[in-house]
C-alpha cells in the first residue's frame, strides 16, 4: 500500500514539470440539450501520459526533431516499430528529453525524472497506414489512452487538445503514447541498447517435447482498440486450483514466453505450432488431479503478459452461459483414438470461478473465450476442431489442437 502511494504521489508531481501552456483545449462537440456537469479531474496516473503527450506533440513543431523521431522510429527492429518511450528520451545524450524540456518549460534532467516516474511507455503508429503515409512532417497528432477501446486524448504540434473516437482513427497521422505492452528485452539492437552492436539471433535445434500443441487460430475480431496497435492474443491451459471448485492458470502461451511457448498472433489468423501442455505437465496435472480435466482459454492482452486480468464475475457469467449452452463439456483431455492415436478430445468441465489479477492502472484483458470441440458445439470449420466460445456462448474464433 506505501509503495501504491509513493506511486500515484510521484505521477502527480509531473504537474509541477510538464507546463500544461496557454493554448486552449480543443475536445469532442458537446451535446447542446442540456449543461454537461464539469468533468471531474484526472488521477495522477491518467494525468502522466496525457502531459507527456502534449510535451511530445509541442516538440514535434521542431522539423529536426521530426526528422530524428522517424528515424529512430524507422530503425526499431520491434513490433509495430515501437520503441520504449522512457529509453528513447535519454537515448543519444538525451536529445529528445532535451526537445520535450524546450516545449514543457522544464530542464531535460527534470522532464527524465518526471517521464522515469509514470508508467512504462511505448510510443509508435498503431495504423500501419498512418506509418506509412508519415513523411516527417508536421502534419501529425500526439494521442494517449490508459485504457482500451477509452477515448484517446491527442495533442497537434501546436499544444491543441481533442478527443478521438475510440472506434475509428482519424485520417491525420496518430503517433500513440500508451502503456508498454511490448517485451523490449529482445531482440538486442541498435534500437534497444543505443548504439551497442549486434542483433543477437540464433536458431534452436531442441526437438519439441510431446505434448498438446496449437497449430492454427482464426478469431472473429481483434478485441484491440485502434489506439493500441496490434492485437496479443495468448491462449491459457486452466485447470483445478487445490482440491478447490475454482481454476488457476497453469501455462500460457504467447509473445513473452520463450520456447516452446512461444506464440505470437497479430492478425486474425495464425498458423504454425505452439506447445500449449508438454506431456509431463499433463501427467503431473492428472497425478494431482484425478478426474479432473483441463480448459483451453483464449484472451487478448492489455496489459502483464500471460497474467489474466480481468473482473472476476465477467469470467464467471462467460462460463457459465459456454457451459450451460454446450453441457459443461468445455474442457477437455488427452485420449487414446482407434484410428488417430493420441487425440485432445472433449471432457466435463468442474471448475467455473477463477480469481483475476488486479490491474494497477485499471485494465482489463479481453477475454476472447473458452475452447469447445466442434462436434460439441455443432459448428464446423475446415480444418479446425475446436471452437472459440465468448461472452453469451458467441462464437469468437476457432482453433486446431493436436497431441504430439
Amino acid at each position: 500500500m506505501y509503495r501504491k502511494a509513493l506511486y500515484l504521489v510521484t505521477l502527480a508531481s509531473l504537474g509541477a514539470v510538464i507546463a500544461c501552456g496557454d493554448h486552449p483545449s480543443v475536445t469532442a462537440p458537446e451535446r447542446t440539450a442540456a449543461p454537461a456537469a464539469p468533468p471531474a479531474a484526472p488521477s495522477a496516473s491518467e494525468a502522466a501520459p496525457e502531459k507527456l503527450a502534449r510535451a511530445v506533440a509541442l516538440a514535434l513543431a521542431d522539423p529536426d526533431f521530426r526528422a530524428y523521431v522517424k528515424s529512430q522510429l524507422d530503425a526499431s527492429p520491434f513490433r509495430e516499430h515501437k520503441l520504449p518511450f522512457q529509453r528513447f528520451l535519454a537515448a543519444n545524450g538525451g536529445r529528445a528529453a532535451a526537445a520535450l524540456a524546450r516545449g514543457a518549460a522544464a530542464t531535460p534532467a527534470a522532464l527524465l525524472r518526471a517521464a522515469d516516474a509514470a508508467i512504462p511507455l511505448e510510443i509508435y503508429f498503431p495504423v500501419p497506414a498512418h506509418r506509412a503515409a508519415w513523411a516527417g512532417d508536421g502534419n501529425l497528432l500526439v494521442a494517449t489512452a490508459l485504457r482500451d477501446h477509452d477515448a484517446p486524448v491527442a495533442f497537434d504540434p501546436r499544444g491543441e487538445r481533442r478527443v478521438l473516437s475510440p472506434d475509428e482513427p482519424p485520417a491525420t497521422p496518430v503517433l500513440a503514447l500508451v502503456p508498454v505492452e511490448t517485451d523490449f528485452r529482445a531482440p538486442l539492437s541498435r534500437v534497444w541498447c543505443f548504439g551497442c552492436g549486434s542483433d543477437g539471433g540464433g536458431g534452436l535445434t531442441t526437438t519439441p517435447p510431446p505434448g498438446l500443441y496449437l497449430t492454427q487460430a482464426h478469431f472473429t475480431k481483434t478485441f484491440e482498440g485502434w489506439l493500441k496497435g496490434a492485437p496479443e492474443f495468448e491462449v491459457h491451459v486452466l485447470g483445478q486450483s487445490g482440491q478447490t471448485d475454482s481454476l488457476q492458470d497453469y501455462q500460457c502461451a504467447g509473445e513473452r514466453q520463450s520456447w516452446p511457448y512461444y506464440f505470437d498472433q497479430n492478425n486474425l489468423d495464425w498458423t504454425g505450432s505452439v506447445l500449449l501442455f508438454s506431456r509431463t505437465q499433463l501427467d503431473n496435472y492428472h497425478a494431482a488431479h484425478p478426474g479432473q480435466d483441463l480448459r483451453v482459454f483464449a484472451v487478448e492482452d492489455d496489459d502483464t503478459a500471460c497474467q489474466i486480468k480481468t473482473d472476476n464475475d465477467v469470467f464467471k457469467r462467460l462460463e457459465e452461459a459456454v457451459d450451460g449452452a454446450n453441457r459443461a463439456l468445455t474442457a477437455g483431455k488427452d485420449t487414446t483414438s482407434s484410428t488417430a492415436g493420441k487425440i485432445w478430445k472433449f471432457a466435463q468441465a468442474l471448475q467455473k470461478l477463477f480469481t483475476a489479477i488486479a490491474s494497477l492502472i485499471n485494465t482489463n484483458d479481453e477475454l476472447v473465450g473458452n475452447a469447445v470441440q466442434d462436434s460439441i458445439v455443432g459448428e464446423y470449420h475446415p480444418g479446425f476442431n475446436w471452437i472459440v466460445k465468448g461472452e453469451q456462448n458467441a462464437t469468437t474464433g476457432w482453433i486446431t489442437l493436436e497431441m504430439k
